[in-house]
């Protein structure tokens, strides 16, 4: 894996954990009760996005290690995943030898 693939994985993995993580103790103007005018009752009052920012990243570190290393390691390969036969990879010949 070169470094570019590992940066489009990182941010990849970051952005899908952000998405899971946003609306997570999410408070809204109108659970508040202080509805700006002009604004939705559903729009954000407190997000807290600083800490989820760092909660997402702090997540992200993590899964993308574990699935850095099992692409370095060979452990999954693309031939593994190549369940159609469309992949340059070899066939095995069904003898079992």
């Amino acid at each position: 894996m070169g470094i570019t693939s590992a940066i489009v994985l990182f941010a990849v993995i970051w952005f899908m954990t952000l998405f899971v993580i946003l609306p997570l103790r999410l408070k809204t103007q109108g659970d508040v009760g202080e509805i700006v005018p002009g604004t939705m009752a559903g729009s954000p009052e407190v997000h807290h996005l600083k800490r989820k920012f760092l909660i997402v990243t702090v997540i992200t570190v993590v899964l993308w290690s574990i699935i850095a290393a099992i692409i370095l390691s060979g452990i999954i390969t693309v031939c593994d995943l190549d369940w159609f036969g469309r992949g340059n990879c070899p066939v095995p010949d069904g003898t079992g030898a």
